[in-house]
């Protein structure tokens, strides 16, 4: 196919429209000039003489009564003849214009239309979006519905076209899961992470008991936020493995995402009923349950490490909270009192603080580089300070306008610390 396709039908439909506005504009003059011999009525004349006879009739039944005498009567019938007389007038038919000023006018009205259409805006765009779904709209079709794998090579020549026209395609269909789906898969292929995440979020929502869609979702949101299970992604794991206790895939990012946010038990736990799940199963599966078993090892290290470092319980001034948005990051770290890297860091989503308080694990999972970590220094009894901030960029560096407190400074062998957040950086 080519753009004739759908620019011509595009723009034959323009002319036909653009037509018949231009006969319905000079239809006045071919009324005219098919009416010019014939006498025209005198509506307003008509309407003058009904008037007449309706006053007549009023002033004959007030005389009958004895309203009015004769003479008032005559005087007044009268001057209603002498106005309905004034009234009278004669109409002039519209002289109808030449065959030559209704062609011009015919011509006129598509051609402003259609310089109309081209100078208020800039319609290259949509040029190139028809190129696109007639060059590979049915190729884009048939990668979305599944009914081919790859590509043909023409069809990648230009990847924006094919792109473009499979997400044309998605929001032309967009109550299919499946193609939004596919779609997402593009975008992860082109390392788009954001747009694969909502294209995932629209096929989950159109189909939230499809697990292959919801843990694809999860994993990749899981993944997004740096190993973390956000609460959305936690609720669509939750929903899979009400459904199917046994789902492997949902119970491991489960067991991933709680070790990740500090929840060892919990952890521990998800690792026991996958490895349960995994031995039940016939066949020989030693090497699925040695890594469980080194998972398991590692979260318990993990645990480890965890313990012999500080909770910090971060508390927002209340008449800072107003200043507070949704967006916003908070940042806690452990640094030397006399600045540099800090030896552990978290950057955590402002959902965390509720009620005005939040608390947070900082210790050598959390450290920045492998050799600056709490323990080396506390083991060089360096002087510590947990600083918290607010930030509304998401930058690590303090700006204008965060909420920030004064460092709050701890000992080596301190493991819990208080730190109010109680001012706004000017």
């Amino acid at each position: 196919m080519t753009i004739f396709s759908t620019m011509g039908l595009f723009i034959i439909l323009s002319l036909i429209i653009a037509l018949i506005l231009a006969v319905i504009v000079i239809m006045p003059w071919l009324r005219a000039a098919r009416t010019s011999d014939q006498p025209v009525d005198n509506q307003l004349l008509d309407i003058n003489v009904a008037v007449f006879r309706e006053r007549l009739a009023e002033l004959k039944t007030d005389k009958d009564s004895g309203t009015i005498d004769d003479s008032h009567y005559q005087n007044q019938k009268l001057e209603l003849e002498r106005q309905l007389l004034d009234a009278q007038r004669e109409v002039t038919p519209m002289k109808a214009p030449s065959k030559k000023s209704q062609l011009i006018v015919a011509i006129w009205v598509p051609v402003l239309a259609a310089l109309a259409y081209v100078l208020v805006a800039d319609r290259t765009p949509v040029f190139e979006l028809w190129a696109s779904e007639d060059k590979v709209g049915q190729v884009a079709d048939d990668l979305l519905t599944g009914r081919i794998d790859q590509p043909p090579e023409w069809a990648i020549e230009d990847g924006t076209q094919l792109i473009t026209a499979m997400q044309t395609n998605v929001y032309r269909h967009a109550y299919d899961p499946d193609r939004w789906m596919r779609l997402s898969e593009l975008f992860l292929s082109l390392e788009a992470t954001p747009s694969a995440l909502e294209a995932l979020s629209r096929a989950y929502r159109l189909s939230p008991n499809n697990e292959e869609i919801a843990t694809t979702y999860a994993q990749i949101s899981f993944f997004a936020n740096q190993g973390q299970l956000d609460a959305t992604s936690r609720r669509v794991l939750q929903d899979v493995l009400m459904n199917n206790p046994q789902h492997e895939g949902a119970q491991m990012l489960m067991a991933m995402g709680e070790a990740r946010s500090s929840n060892f038990a919990e952890a521990q736990g998800w690792i026991k009923r996958l490895r349960a799940s995994i031995a039940a199963k016939p066949g020989d599966h030693s090497q699925a349950l040695a890594s469980l078993d080194e998972l398991s090892a590692n979260v318990a290290m993990q645990q480890q490490q965890a313990a012999a470092g500080v909770e910090v319980t971060v508390s927002i001034n209340t008449s800072l909270l107003p200043l507070i948005e949704a967006d916003d990051v908070l940042f806690v770290a452990i640094r030397d009192i006399n600045g540099g890297p800090p030896f552990a860091a978290k950057r955590l989503p402002i959902s965390v603080i509720q009620q005005g308080e939040a608390t947070v694990s900082l210790s050598d999972l959390d450290a920045m580089m492998p050799e600056r970590t709490l323990a080396s220094a506390r083991a060089q009894q360096a002087q510590l300070a947990v600083i918290a901030r607010i930030s509304h960029s998401g930058n690590a560096i303090a700006e204008s306008g965060d909420l920030s407190g004064n460092p709050v400074p701890i000992s080596p062998e301190q493991t819990q610390v208080n730190v109010a957040i109680d001012q706004q950086i000017p």
